[in-house]
């Protein structure tokens, strides 16, 4: 038997983000897919601090229900704008702080 076929998602971010402390970003992510959307689509958005080499989950969507990591500075500032229907897995964050600079990063699984 040779390798089951898998089909890739296409995953588009900003390169760069700018926002003023204190006020709102949007991180939008966007993708595309091949296959169609299935109703187990995950998102997850992971984010690094600047100078740091660890990456913390800071937010996934999985069975259709958007979930706000405990842990971090964020869950009290982040908000889910996304619509996996529309290939949106888009979230904001609320009142940013300098300790906000890194990477973000939005990893999405679309089991067949």
């Amino acid at each position: 038997a040779g390798p089951s076929p898998t089909s890739s998602i296409h995953v588009y971010t900003q390169r760069e983000v700018h926002g003023t402390v204190g006020s709102h970003v949007t991180l939008s992510c966007s993708f595309w897919s091949s296959e169609w959307i299935s109703e187990d689509i995950s998102i997850t958005w992971h984010f690094q601090a600047e100078g740091s080499r660890d990456s913390i989950s800071i937010f996934h969507y999985a069975k259709g229900q958007p979930y706000i990591d405990d842990v971090g500075s964020f869950k009290e500032r982040m908000e889910w704008v996304g619509n996996p229907r529309r290939k949106d897995g888009s979230i904001v964050i609320h009142n940013l702080d300098y300790t906000d600079n890194g990477t973000f990063t939005c990893d999405v699984k679309n089991p067949p």
